[in-house]
């Protein structure tokens, strides 16, 4: 089930972090993210003070999370969205993480589908999200789940992880 995420998910937010870049560090990395700079328990706080930290709880495990909120970075301004829409009629997808210890159970799927219906409630007319270059599960996911390729841009993620990210946008059907 996915849901807000409490005070209580924080820690275990936070370990996935830790999980997934330690094994990437060791493994060869798809998300660019760097070890103890980005995502860290300071992420994870931040975002579960501003009530924008959702988790996935199975069997009482904290199996992956995702920021979900209307932030979008600098470089979003002059990407070549499909969907217009306002600030406020944007949702944007950030920091999604399943630790590879719970990856193929199709969590990063129901976190996307949980933020187009969050979207739709939200009265959102686009979900928008960037990622690196280099990630291909993720830009296979994305695509998969009928997001548009904008386009890509070279920046310093958190200022200070250099990278080339690419921009994608989901059309958001309103809710009947």
């Amino acid at each position: 089930m996915i849901r807000k995420a409490l005070e209580k998910d924080v820690p275990a937010a936070a370990a996935n972090y830790r999980e997934l870049l330690t094994y990437e560090k060791e493994n060869g990395t798809n998300s660019n993210w760097v070890l103890d700079l980005y995502p860290t328990r300071e992420t994870a706080e931040k975002a579960w003070q501003a009530g924008t930290l959702y988790v996935l709880e199975e069997d009482g495990e904290i199996c992956g999370s995702v920021i979900l909120n209307q932030l979008q970075p600098a470089e979003y301004g002059p990407a070549p969205w499909h969907i217009p829409a306002a600030p406020e009629e944007v949702l944007v997808i950030h920091t999604l993480c399943i630790p590879p210890s719970r990856a193929g159970h199709g969590y990063g799927k129901q976190f996307v589908q949980f933020a187009l219906a969050l979207a739709a409630q939200q009265g959102c007319k686009a979900v928008r999200l960037d990622t690196w270059a280099g990630n291909k599960p993720a830009a296979a996911l994305y695509t998969k789940m009928g997001f548009a390729y904008v386009g890509r841009a070279n920046v310093l993620l958190q200022g200070v992880i250099p990278e080339e990210q690419i921009f994608f946008d989901h059309a958001v059907e309103a809710e009947s």
